[in-house]
């Protein structure tokens, strides 16, 4: 394990590490207007939902580490406090990298990166047509972490109106996460894709509580047959298995025994493997 003190440290270096460890981040696409009305859009993967009540998300243009001035986006937050966050999708990964470009103040990259604006109900900024979800927002706070290269600057926005698209809706009217097809940034060149293989489901523990590892019979968790996610599986289950249930399991042993159990792993009948373990291993 390498340690290392970020304090006196280049910033740049500093910011790649940072990126490079936290992701994936997703993409706040925000759209803009300054004082007299000129647009702009620009994307920041500082970015994240904070609250539902009330809906709160926070982005964070942060100061140009070359120069050290505030972004365009911060400062149009400044002068007029709404903005639009609009969701980056694959089909538009490369547009939204094109308006990162460092454009000087003015320059609308809605045209710059053929994007089309439409007015938005009740903020000033215009929607990213392109993106199938929108989220319309006031500015409810700002506030700068630092006066130098490469310091935040938080906006705290309040969602007041979502848009979606029909299209990448599910049957409940909620977003279909297999449909939507977000992209989100890694470090240096990298982004991910949230789609096909690499979505995957974990059922959530709020109306139940796992028995945890630490019950588990120590030759099952100190077993160097499974990994710390297969132990995790087991141990979410709600209640050890009866003796009933661990007898009626069939009797096997070595590779046999542990490729049956993972296929039950995958399967997610975590009962049914932690009863094949107990049955073969603890004897």
């Amino acid at each position: 394990m390498r340690s290392i003190e970020l304090k006196g440290l280049p910033i740049p270096t500093v910011h790649q590490y940072l990126l490079g460890s936290i992701g994936p981040r997703p993409i706040c696409f925000a759209s803009t207007i300054d004082s007299e009305g000129n647009r702009n859009l620009s994307p920041f993967s500082f970015f994240n939902v904070f609250s539902a009540n009330p809906p709160i998300v926070v982005f964070s243009p942060a100061r140009s580490g070359r120069t050290g001035q505030n972004k365009n986006t911060f400062e149009n937050c400044l002068e007029v406090p709404e903005v639009v966050i609009n969701v980056v999708t694959y089909d538009m990964v490369y547009q939204m990298s094109l308006s990162s470009s460092p454009y000087p103040k003015g320059v609308d990259e809605f045209v710059k990166a053929g994007l089309t604006p439409i007015e938005s109900d009740e903020v000033r900024p215009y929607r990213v047509a392109e993106s199938p979800i929108q989220m319309e927002c006031k500015v409810v706070e700002t506030k700068a972490l630092g006066q130098s290269g490469g310091a935040g600057n938080l906006v705290i926005c309040e969602v007041l109106k979502m848009h979606f698209d029909e299209n990448i809706l599910g049957e409940d009217f909620m977003v279909d996460q297999e449909k939507v097809d977000l992209v989100a940034r890694m470090g240096k060149n990298f982004y991910c894709r949230a789609h096909g293989e690499a979505l995957f489901k974990i059922p959530k523990p709020i109306s139940t509580v796992g028995v945890g590892i630490d019950v588990l019979p120590d030759e099952i968790k100190h077993s160097d047959r499974l990994s710390g996610n297969q132990l995790g599986v087991l141990g979410s289950i709600e209640a050890l298995p009866s003796e009933e249930t661990v007898n009626a399991s069939e009797s096997l042993e070595g590779d046999v025994l542990f490729e049956k159990v993972y296929s039950l792993i995958d399967g997610n009948d975590a009962n049914a493997a932690l009863s094949l373990l107990i049955k073969n291993l603890c004897k």
